[in-house]
């Protein structure tokens, strides 16, 4: 039993104590590993979490399975338990662990503004720089990790209410505009979108930055207003009572005062979701955003959510997932953001996870004495 420094520890298990792990396709995360192979390779390795967990210690691992065969299933569930032992993640408390589930939307948009185009994405502004312990301004709250370069000196950026009001109109930041302020918002939730341009064009655009700002969930707003009820909340039913209150939208889309920037990227694999935190492409259905401070990017993950059926045929959710991303809402050594996948069906396939889950990280064996104490 490795103690954990956050109100968690490891329990070494069996791979055969994972939930139908006899039928899972771990080999599924090859081009993931592949990928994250590559970045670390070009010099630019990934944060050691505070589980000590580094890539020198997967490194030999992902080396060794670009070697084997993992096209096969039985193949690739061989070549996990010759190298890995799988750990549960306990909390002290005994409570489970929580997934809900994010996509990349599809949105069409113009390249040029009008009536009915109006609501635009923006690039990262000149003057938005990072903060850290060295230049956050005394009385600046920690958790802000960007802020505005003024001449009196470093102060907070505009909020989301200040930027909508045009605070940042004419400085030519405009990637493109949508109709719907709504569409923009949730692509901000999300960290990308894919923008539908009206010639049939399609371009990606993925996080560059954000004004600084916490998120804050408009889903518990609504909820603490009895709007919405806290059983059905979801991105689906947000949207309607969005769509069906016009006159309250900005009010509430204003409670949450982060607001994202984006960059600009090609589309060149429809397979793949956009570029993550780790600088790896997503793979739907196979990517997990965890808590970066705990965990280390590239490594996996086996995630059992009994009451999460749809994304697996109506079955129990099981499977094993490769930490590529983070997020401001994802906090805590259980719990996790799956990727669902790109467009609107994928957005149907997100918008209701909200599920209880038992995380289980794979350590390398060479690691896992170590873990255990």
């Amino acid at each position: 039993m490795n103690e954990g420094s956050s109100g968690f520890s490891l329990r070494r298990v069996a791979f055969s104590d994972l939930p139908r792990w006899s039928e899972d396709h771990p080999g599924l995360l090859l081009e993931g590993i592949r990928n994250c192979l590559i970045h670390i390779r070009s010099g630019k390795s990934y944060r050691t979490g505070d589980l000590g967990l580094s890539c020198d210690d997967i490194l030999p691992v992902y080396e060794a399975a670009l070697r084997a065969d993992l096209l096969d299933a039985g193949s690739a569930r061989q070549f996990f338990e010759q190298h890995f032992e799988p750990f549960r993640i306990c909390r002290d408390d005994g409570s489970q662990g929580f997934v809900t589930a994010f996509y990349e939307p599809e949105v069409e948009v113009s390249d040029t503004p009008s009536g009915e185009w109006a609501f635009p994405f923006y690039r990262r502004p000149a003057d938005l720089i990072d903060l850290d312990a060295a230049n956050r301004p005394a009385g600046m709250d920690a958790s802000y990790r960007f802020g505005r370069s003024a001449p009196a000196g470093i102060a907070e950026y505009p909020d989301r209410r200040a930027i909508d009001q045009g605070c940042l109109s004419g400085q030519g930041l405009e990637i493109a505009w949508a109709r719907s302020k709504v569409d923009v918002f949730f692509a901000h939730v999300q960290g990308a979108a894919r923008l539908k341009f009206q010639d049939g064009s399609i371009k990606r655009i993925t996080y560059a930055a954000k004004a600084g700002h916490p998120f804050s969930a408009i889903g518990k707003l609504l909820i603490e207003r009895d709007e919405i009820d806290a059983a059905t909340v979801s991105m689906q039913t947000i949207r309607a009572w969005l769509e069906a209150n016009p006159d309250r939208t900005d009010e509430v889309l204003w409670h949450n005062r982060s607001y994202i920037f984006f960059r600009e990227a090609d589309v060149s694999d429809d397979r793949l979701g956009p570029i993550a935190a780790a600088k790896v492409p997503l793979l739907p259905g196979r990517s997990l955003a965890v808590d970066r401070l705990i965990h280390t990017f590239a490594y996996p993950f086996f995630i059992h959510a009994p009451s999460l059926t749809h994304l697996d045929g109506g079955q129990a959710f099981a499977r094993t997932m490769l930490a590529l991303d983070t997020g401001s809402a994802i906090v805590g050594p259980a719990r996790g953001d799956i990727f669902t996948g790109s467009g609107s069906a994928a957005g149907e396939l997100a918008g209701t996870v909200r599920n209880k889950a038992d995380f289980y990280i794979l350590v390398p064996r060479s690691a896992s004495a170590r873990m255990a104490g």
